[in-house]
């Protein structure tokens, strides 16, 4: 028996309305409007699961303060930016341990993040983790 099956073809995209590429030019903005000034940065850091920092752009240090517990610092105030967190092996190859991240303005310290990791079942655990600031 053949594993083959017939797939079916993917939907294709509507044909946009002739208003549409109006509007949405229309709605272009930059990220002044939403609180970010013109001249934002990306900033990331890498950190092993040990709390040593693997790369980064922007970043002063990383740090472990207790088991699933980091602070990543970064070289300006980051209390408006945006957060994004990810599980992810510090290095180019492999596959990360499964788990869960939080991440978050750390308290007192303006230029800084807070970030917690966690095993798949919720306990904490240390993780490595990749971490990108829109600021």
């Amino acid at each position: 028996m053949s594993s083959f099956r017939p797939r079916r073809a993917p939907a294709a995209q509507p044909v946009p309305r002739d208003d549409d590429a109006a509007r949405a030019d229309a709605e272009t903005t930059t990220c002044a409007g939403v609180g970010l000034p013109a001249t934002a940065r990306v900033l990331f850091a890498v950190v092993h699961a040990s709390g040593g920092l693997a790369r980064g752009l922007g970043v002063a240090t990383a740090s472990r303060l207790a088991t699933g517990m980091y602070q990543v610092v970064f070289d300006q105030d980051v209390t408006a930016a945006g957060y994004v967190g990810t599980v992810g092996l510090p290095g180019s190859t492999g596959v990360a341990p499964c788990g869960k991240i939080v991440v978050a303005g750390r308290t007192g310290i303006p230029n800084a993040v807070f970030v917690s990791t966690f095993a798949d079942d919720g306990r904490p655990a240390d993780r490595p983790f990749h971490l990108a600031v829109l600021a």
